[in-house]
């Protein structure tokens, strides 16, 4: 059995778990205060060109998005606006909600956010004083279909959060793949441009676990370490993260990775695509493919998918991830099988 249910099965790139094994017994501070921390946040700073931006290390994307949206809804009856499909709204157990904040999801467009319906929910809670009123807006890149943001579209979502005073914060989990793809026109050097805070996944891109948080509105970097601290986000034992970002951020490892997945998932879709139909566009290291029921069955005596969504009684719709990991061998006989159906 192999898996391409995520691209997280394997622990991390041999590269970081050198690096993490030579410095085992090297003593430092905890919680982050030491020079592999340093290190990488200076790294980061310098590939995303932002040298006033403050950088954070977690330990998990659910864990992330909470903080961060809780340093950014300050009062009781504040919201995050987001679409149906978002990380937040339908895998992370009800976790923005049991913070005391009301998600208002809208409908997706490819996965992707069209600022209208931002500028529907503001016209329509301004006006009445007893509904949740929106005070972020929340976006990841790559989206939860694998589709990824054009330029535009992101400029177009920062101009209407400053229209209605909202931050924008982007969930980057798969921001490498998002960034490597050949339909991306996003240039690293403007993510802090246009988003009040955003971050880097490790966790599905190399690294043991981890995820750097990037927050470039001054207003949020204030006493953001204690906003950690309250939401159990600091790990002792920071330096792990430190050494694995500062490994994929040192020589470009870590777009080097996201793009070796992103290349699978196009060869597996260029393959199948005269033969199967696709749930949607294949821009990243997401595949969202049709098939009958009775091939999935058959399919899974050899390969571990996920099937997210049941389109009638008899055809479903399967999600392949790749990743940096992913062995390209059994990329050619996961093809094979699915062409021979």
């Amino acid at each position: 059995m192999y898996y391409f249910i995520n691209d997280y099965n394997e622990i991390m790139h041999e590269k970081i778990l050198d690096a993490i094994t030579k410095n085992n017994m090297v003593q430092t501070k905890g919680y982050g205060d030491d020079k592999f921390c340093d290190e990488a946040k200076e790294l980061i700073k310098k590939s995303f060109y932002c040298p006033n931006s403050d950088v954070f290390f977690f330990m998990a994307g659910t864990q992330t998005n909470l903080t961060i949206i809780d340093a950014m809804l300050t009062r009781s009856f504040e919201a995050v606006i987001a679409v149906d499909t978002a990380h937040i709204n339908v895998h992370e157990g009800g976790a923005i909600e049991a913070s005391g904040h009301k998600i208002m999801d809208c409908p997706n467009e490819n996965g992707k956010l069209n600022p209208k319906y931002i500028e529907k929910i503001m016209e329509v809670n301004l006006k009445d004083d007893h509904m949740s009123l929106p005070k972020a807006v929340y976006i990841s890149n790559s989206t939860e279909l694998g589709s990824i943001y054009k330029l535009d579209e992101l400029k177009a979502i920062w101009e209407m959060c400053k229209k209605y005073d909202l931050y924008l914060f982007l969930d980057g989990a798969r921001l490498g793949s998002a960034l490597c793809s050949d339909k991306n026109d996003i240039k690293k050097e403007v993510l802090a441009k246009y988003t009040d805070v955003f971050y880097i996944g490790g966790t599905k891109n190399g690294a043991p676990m981890g995820e750097a948080v990037v927050i470039n509105n001054d207003a949020l970097k204030k006493e953001f370490t204690r906003q950690m601290k309250c939401r159990g986000s600091i790990s002792a034992k920071s330096k792990i993260i430190g050494i694995s970002f500062a490994e994929l951020f040192r020589d470009n490892l870590y777009f080097e990775l996201a793009k070796y997945a992103n290349d699978l998932a196009i060869k597996i879709y260029d393959k199948l695509k005269s033969k199967y139909k696709f749930y949607s566009e294949v821009e990243s290291n997401q595949i969202f493919m049709q098939i009958s029921n009775a091939q999935i069955e058959k399919l899974k005596q050899s390969f571990a998918v996920e099937v997210p969504y049941a389109l009638d009684e008899k055809t479903s719709v399967i999600r392949i991830v790749t990743s940096w990991a992913t062995d390209a061998k059994k990329v050619d006989e996961l093809i094979e099988l699915l062409l021979n159906m």
